[in-house]
């Protein structure tokens, strides 16, 4: 269970500070699948980078299972089982797949076995794990590796910010059947900042980020029915996932 409270979190600009994130409280249970909306600029992305540990919050404290982890960094937090997904996967010339693979599981992962991540994220493992982590693999290929390395880790907490971020059609496709697998198969909480109306549509709770502060929070279907109805669906959620399109 992830507890946030009271958080806040400014930052510091020209003319004083600025107030990104404003007393925000809520719990993830475990076991749950969320995803975090809202209008852009509205501190979804911030508030991913404070469960992760990427910021320090200026004010409020965080809980991870009865832990209090707002002084703890990225690695600590790692170490508890919290996972942080980049909504741009770093690329790394020279490390291959399998090398990404055993560094996020902690052992020395046999070739079959990191085969079988491959294979839960949609790729065919012969033609990927003895490929370099650079340029010559596509946003959508970089994504899907990047949730292997999530699930070879075994993590109790995955935090996905934006994962369909310049990825084609085809890709994000893809991912939502990655997703709605881990979703079937967690064993611990999945929580998503996305505008994407079809990942809202398998979350079970659905939390509304607008100028820093919740919005609307519950059940996805109270809480989706309402956004999509409302004039901050336009700025909430993609209007192409709506007609079937995608990033």
């Amino acid at each position: 269970m992830l507890t946030l409270d009271h958080v806040s979190f400014d930052v510091q600009e020209d003319h004083g500070s600025k107030e990104i994130i404003h007393d925000v409280s809520f719990t993830i249970e475990d076991h749950r699948f969320i995803v975090v909306t809202g209008p852009n600029g509205g501190g979804k992305s911030t508030l991913a980078k404070l469960i992760a540990g990427i910021e320090k919050p200026t004010s409020g404290r965080i809980y991870y299972q009865d832990t209090d982890i707002t002084d703890m960094g990225i690695t600590e937090r790692a170490k508890l089982g919290i996972s942080y997904a980049f909504q741009q996967p770093v690329r790394f010339k020279g490390i291959q797949v399998i090398d990404l693979l055993r560094l996020a599981s902690g052992k020395q992962l046999k070739v079959a076995e990191a085969c079988e991540y491959l294979s839960e994220v949609g790729l065919c493992a012969r033609d990927y794990v003895k490929r370099e982590v650079n340029a010559s693999l596509s946003g959508g290929e970089l994504k899907r590796i990047e949730i292997a390395t999530v699930l070879a880790r075994g993590t109790k907490m995955a935090v996905f910010d934006e994962p369909e971020a310049g990825i084609d059609l085809w890709s994000f496709q893809n991912l939502i059947q990655v997703f709605e697998r881990m979703r079937e198969k967690a064993n611990g909480s999945i929580m998503i900042i996305s505008h994407q109306e079809r990942i809202l549509n398998i979350a079970d709770e659905i939390v509304v980020i607008t100028d820093g502060q919740i919005s609307q929070q519950g059940p996805r279907d109270e809480v989706l029915p309402a956004l999509l109805g409302s004039d901050a669906a336009v700025g909430a959620c993609d209007i192409l996932t709506r007609k079937g399109g995608g990033k």
